[in-house]
C-alpha cells in the first residue's frame, strides 16, 4: 500500500493491529523478524528501529555498530493464521546504519541496486518462480521425520495425493496475502509438491518468495507436517528445485531475451555458489532433470534454460537453482549477468533439444556446472563480475 506514516497510523488502529513484525533476511535468505506494538511503529517508520548485527549471518563481520530497519508500508501483509483480534501485520525492511546509509550486506538492497541499473538501461525484467519441497510426517513430539506425507508421484490426484489440502490451504492463505499462486499439484517425489506464480517485478517475486516459504512451512505445522525445502531430502528421489522465469524486454519489446540468456549462460558458473549454496545442492545436479550442462532447449527439462516455444510465451526458465537459495541475491546476479549479455549483443549458441548424458561428458562437449561446493566456491572467488556485485564480506562469508 502506498501510504504516508498518518496513514499507516489509521490502517493500523481500523485493523485492530497489536504487533508489526519488521522482517529482513540474513545474507542466505533466512527470514528474521523482530515485533514491535502500534505505539512504538511510528518510530519505526521515521527513524528506523536498532538491531544487534553480530548474531545475523553474514552482519557481524561488516557492521561494527548498531543497524537499524526501515520498514516499507506498501510491503505490509496482514497474517491469515493469526487471530482476528489484536491482529498482525508484516513489513519488509530495508537495513541502513543510523545516519541512512546503505548497510553493504542488506541483500534486498542488492537486488535494489540492480534493478535501478536496468531501469537505467531501459530494460525491464521479470521473474516468475516455481518451488519444491517435500512434506514428512513428524513424530508424537511434533519433531520432523523422514517419512513422506504420502507415496503418489508426479500430478497424481487423491487419495494418492495427501497434500492436495495442504496445497489448497497455503495457496489461499498466499492469495490473502497479496500473493498470486497460478497452479500447484503433486510433484514427482513421495510427498514432493509445486506450486508456480505469476511473474512480476524482481523485488515483489523476491519478498513473495521469502513470505512463500514461511507460509509453506506454517501452514504444514499447522497440519501436523514438516515442510523440507533442502535441495536433496531423500537419497534416490528427485531434489527439491527453485526453477526461475525470466522475462527481459526494452519498451516491450523481448527480442533483448536471448542476449540476456546468453549473458546469463556466459556467467552461470561464476554464480552457481549463491544459486546452489551447500553440498547438498551438488548432490541434485545432474539427477532427473536437475541439470548438469550450460545449454538450453526449447523445450527440453534436462537443460540448464528451457525456452518455452508456445504462443505468447516470452521468458526462459531457468532449472539449475534449489530452494536454499537467497531470491535477493539470485535475482540480482540475473539481471547484471543479463545487462552485460545485452550490452555486449552476446548471441546464443545452438540449442540442444534432446536428453544430455549427465554421467558422460563427450570430447568438446558443453561446459558443466560446478560439480562440488567448492569447486563453485572456487569460480566465484576468482570471478569480476562477482567482485562487482557482491559485498566482500558476503562473498567471503559464502566462500569461507
Amino acid at each position: 500500500m502506498e501510504c504516508t506514516v498518518d496513514e499507516f497510523m489509521q490502517y493500523i488502529e481500523e485493523e485492530d493491529i497489536k504487533f508489526v513484525r519488521l522482517l529482513f533476511c540474513d545474507i542466505f535468505g533466512v527470514p528474521k523478524n523482530i515485533s514491535v506494538m502500534p505505539v512504538d511503529i511510528k518510530r519505526a517508520l521515521t527513524s528506523g528501529i536498532g538491531i544487534n548485527p553480530m548474531g545475523i549471518a553474514g552482519f557481524g563481520q561488516e557492521a561494527a555498530s548498531d543497524l537499524f530497519l526501515r520498514p516499507e508500508p506498501e510491503t505490509a501483509a496482514l497474517l491469515p493464521w493469526r487471530p482476528d483480534q489484536g491482529r498482525v501485520v508484516r513489513l519488509f525492511c530495508d537495513i541502513t546504519y543510523q545516519d541512512g546509509t546503505p548497510f553493504a550486506a542488506d541483500t534486498r538492497g542488492i537486488l535494489k541496486n540492480a534493478i535501478a541499473k536496468a531501469e537505467q538501461e531501459g530494460i525491464k525484467f521479470t521473474f516468475g518462480t516455481r518451488i519444491e519441497f517435500y512434506l514428512f510426517k513428524t513424530d508424537d513430539e511434533g519433531e520432523p521425520t523422514k517419512t513422506p506425507h504420502d507415496k503418489a508421484g508426479y500430478m497424481d490426484i487423491a487419495p494418492l495425493d495427501k497434500g492436495e489440502n495442504v496445497r489448497r490451504e497455503i495457496c489461499l492463505t498466499l492469495e490473502r496475502m497479496g500473493i498470486t499462486p497460478i497452479n500447484s499439484h503433486h510433484e514427482a517425489g513421495p510427498g514432493q509438491n509445486e506450486i508456480d506464480f505469476v511473474s512480476s517485478d524482481p523485488l515483489k517475486a523476491a519478498d513473495d518468495t521469502v513470505t512463500f516459504v514461511s507460509v509453506v512451512k506454517t501452514i504444514a505445522a499447522r497440519n501436523g507436517l514438516y515442510a523440507d525445502f533442502s535441495p536433496k531430502p531423500l537419497e534416490g528421489c528427485p531434489g527439491n528445485g527453485f526453477h526461475v522465469n525470466i522475462g527481459a524486454s526494452r519498451n516491450g519489446d523481448s527480442s533483448v531475451l536471448p542476449s540476456a540468456i546468453a549473458g546469463i549462460m556466459d556467467k552461470i558458473c561464476d554464480m552457481t555458489v549463491f544459486l546452489n549454496r551447500c553440498d547438498d545442492s551438488y548432490r541434485r545436479i545432474g539427477k532427473d532433470s536437475a541439470p548438469r550442462f550450460v545449454s538450453w532447449s526449447n523445450g527440453h527439462y534436462g537443460q540448464l534454460i528451457r525456452v518455452p516455444q508456445a504462443e505468447g510465451h516470452h521468458y526462459a526458465q531457468l532449472r539449475s537453482p534449489d530452494a536454499f537459495s537467497n531470491p535477493y541475491l539470485m535475482f540480482a546476479l540475473l539481471i547484471h549477468a543479463g545487462l552485460a549479455g545485452i550490452a555486449d549483443n552476446m548471441e546464443l549458441v545452438p540449442p540442444v533439444n534432446s536428453r544430455l548424458d549427465n554421467n558422460h561428458i563427450p570430447e568438446g562437449s558443453h561446459p558443466t556446472l560446478p560439480g562440488t561446493i567448492d569447486e563453485a566456491k572456487i569460480a566465484a572467488k576468482s570471478s569480476a563480475f562477482i567482485k562487482d556485485i557482491i559485498p566482500g564480506s558476503v562473498l567471503n562469508t559464502y566462500c569461507d
